[in-house]
């Protein structure tokens, strides 16, 4: 094992996440792209007339448990969401990225918090369907059916709806002017990777930020008119999409859109800069 000889080479050795934790964070950036390509899958063919239809995680999950080792699959995929959420946790708490404590800083962390909470959810859905344990009914209403009952509820679910708004935003942002490439190794990558994956995620985090806007502002929605029915997962957001004039043509581009952002994610969890702030 090399030792390191300088001052710097210490500090950046210091500033490395352990290789466990970038081990389990690239798995996990892998495992959230096959879940988005495989969402993307079902609308397109939805959108193509092709007889499937609009579905969000538990869908995917319960079509993808019919194939033929489905079930190894949702396995995979619900085990290794555990090192995305690992990896947003530790973005979120330990500022990897630098975002600092300002109040684009922290809106934007925790963001990163709530997709670790999202994940949690969706890995604990996969993993439930897996055993065969089933699934609920619209997780979205029922949890805010039980947020608005609360003290301060109506509160609480609208600044969570504009925290996804405002994130959605910023992830549309950096996806036009195609900054989410500074956090690639670019170096190691061959200019047909490096031409790729800007091209998949500048359409890809569009796309995934229209979904999520409209997503923010369906809670929103909920929290003003207190009625849990207005909230709208990724299933229902995208079966509204659909039922917009040229709805068919809006959820088609979308869904491909998904499909690049999983195809992107895949060299995200290849390629990411995986290092801890000073």
């Amino acid at each position: 094992m090399d030792i390191p000889s300088t001052k710097a080479e210490i500090e950046q050795q210091h500033k490395q996440a352990k290789p466990w934790i970038r081990r389990f964070g690239r798995i996990g950036y892998m495992a959230q792209g096959i879940v988005f390509a495989l969402i993307g899958f079902l609308a397109l063919l939805a959108a193509a007339g092709s007889g499937g239809k609009t579905a969000g995680t538990s869908g995917m999950f319960q079509s993808l448990a019919a194939l033929p080792l489905g079930e190894i699959l949702i396995w995979i995929i619900g085990l290794g969401l555990f090192g995305y959420i690992v990896w947003q946790l530790i973005r979120a708490f330990k500022d990897p990225d630098g975002y600092g404590k300002g109040i684009r800083g922290l809106t934007i962390r925790t963001g990163f918090f709530i997709s670790a909470m999202i994940y949690g959810g969706i890995s604990f859905k996969a993993l439930k369907i897996a055993v065969h344990a089933g699934s609920g009914g619209n997780s979205e209403q029922t949890m805010s059916a039980k947020l608005l009952s609360q003290p301060f509820g109506p509160w609480m679910l609208g600044i969570f709806g504009l925290v996804v708004f405002c994130f959605a935003i910023y992830e549309a942002g950096i996806g036009i002017k195609g900054s989410y490439m500074k956090k690639f190794k670019q170096a190691e990558m061959e200019e047909k990777e490096e031409r790729i994956a800007r091209i998949t995620g500048k359409i890809g985090m569009i796309s995934r930020g229209i979904v999520f806007g409209l997503i923010g502002f369906f809670f929103v929605q909920t929290a003003l008119t207190t009625n849990p029915d207005k909230a709208k997962g990724l299933d229902e957001t995208l079966s509204e999409l659909a039922q917009q004039p040229y709805g068919s043509w809006m959820l088609g581009v979308v869904s491909l859109g998904f499909i690049l952002f999983g195809l992107y994610q895949v060299f995200r969890g290849r390629y990411q800069k995986m290092d801890f702030g000073s």
